[in-house]
């Protein structure tokens, strides 16, 4: 059996987090450091009125759009719908902002409980966008495909929104809309858990990403001394940890976006699979391996792999959760930082690779209670249902 190079000790983990948090403060002072650390203008409300929001989700494949009703504070989606944007023959269709938004409005009039109540809209918008002081968003650059000229360097929110109040069969008009990306959504999904200090918003998917809440005098890039708190979308994923391997530079070499996303690389199912190839490099493996494959090596028939590889998914599936709870603790170290009354975090978390991998959960928990400082605790809150639709529907009316 080969050597387990994907081993961290606890004292390794703990640099890791050390690192990170150096990093995190230095996305405080500075804009363009290794984490963005980009504040979202959305200060969640407590205490939401009952009411019909409507909620929007799109950042891959299909997009989703839901009435979300509040009753007593507590959210529930009473109906929803959804439709496919994100393949060859649809995206090729889309020359200009009105042929995407469109196909959107389609969607968005078929919900049945749209009516003339609804007037906020909360848009989960995971595309590369920079985070405006009026709770709307300039979209950057595309991704996954998509080439719609007209939209680049323009308002997300606000486009959408006067174009679904000139569409004929949308019988309300809006009156705001809030746009945000998925880490920040899942965020705010988890505030309705009540009982904790502070909380953090982790995805652990395809992609990897955290959010927290932190108080507006502690962002020094801001300059803003005024009370409350926004949150903060690290883009975490382009954190460059100590200790990577040579089997990571050698994923990040054959990557589309070589020397970035380094921890991504390291941690997520869109590259968990191509580290597992990388390894076994000398060997065939279909060339779709991916980190669902990587999972099943773990929870299939034992007769479909030979103990070795299987011990090496292990490996890197061990050592993803270990480095994603060294993260957890680097941030923690911030907030705690930034106010030593905080004592009890809660973590919302979503992705398959966090819920789905066997025994990732319990070893990102274990892993936690070795490395946070004492007396701090971060408790992992139960698995979430559409965390986009929920966490979008409380910014809208925050």
């Amino acid at each position: 059996m080969r050597n387990n190079i994907f081993e961290l000790t606890t004292e390794e983990l703990k640099n890791i987090a050390d690192n990170l948090q150096e990093k995190i403060e230095e996305g405080l002072v500075k804009e363009k450091m290794e984490i963005l650390c980009i504040p979202t203008h959305i200060s969640p409300k407590e205490g939401i009125n009952d009411g019909k929001v409507l909620a929007l989700d799109w950042g891959g494949t299909n997009f989703r759009a839901a009435i979300v009703e509040f009753k007593d504070g507590k959210p529930s989606i009473i109906g929803s719908q959804k439709t496919r944007l994100l393949d060859k023959e649809t995206t090729a269709g889309f020359k200009q902002r009105e042929d995407l938004f469109k196909k959107m409005a389609a969607t968005i009039s078929e919900l049945e409980y749209l009516d003339e109540t609804v007037t906020q809209i909360g848009y989960c918008f995971s595309y590369p966008a920079r985070c405006e002081v009026n709770g709307d968003a300039t979209l950057l650059r595309w991704t996954k495909g998509i080439n719609i000229p007209d939209m680049i360097n323009e308002l997300v929110g606000l486009h959408l929104l006067n174009y679904l109040n000139s569409h004929k069969d949308i019988k309300t008009t809006f009156t705001n809309i809030k746009v945000l990306n998925d880490t920040v959504a899942c965020l705010f999904n988890g505030l309705s858990e009540k009982g904790f200090d502070s909380y953090i918003g982790l995805i652990v998917g395809t992609g990897t990403n955290m959010a927290s809440l932190m108080r507006l005098d502690k962002i020094e890039k801001l300059n803003n001394k005024e009370s409350g708190s926004i949150p903060i979308n690290l883009e975490s994923g382009n954190f460059y940890p100590p200790y990577l391997t040579v089997i990571d530079g050698l994923v990040d070499a054959m990557s589309n976006n070589k020397g970035s996303q380094r921890f991504e690389k390291a941690i997520s199912g869109g590259y968990l699979g191509e580290i597992f190839k990388t390894v076994f490099s000398n060997e065939k493996i279909k060339y779709n391996f991916d980190g669902e494959d990587l999972s099943k090596t773990l929870t299939g028939n034992p007769n479909d792999f030979c103990k070795e590889k299987v011990e090496v998914a292990k490996q890197i599936c061990n050592r993803s959760a270990k480095l994603v709870a060294a993260s957890i603790v680097g941030l923690t170290q911030v907030l705690v930082k930034q106010d030593s009354s905080i004592k009890k975090i809660g973590l919302a978390a979503d992705g398959s690779v966090f819920w789905k991998t066997p025994d990732y959960k319990n070893l990102v928990e274990a892993e936690l209670k070795t490395l946070l400082p004492n007396g701090v605790s971060v408790t992992v809150l139960p698995a979430m249902g559409d965390p986009n639709l929920i966490g979008s529907a409380i910014a809208a009316l925050s």
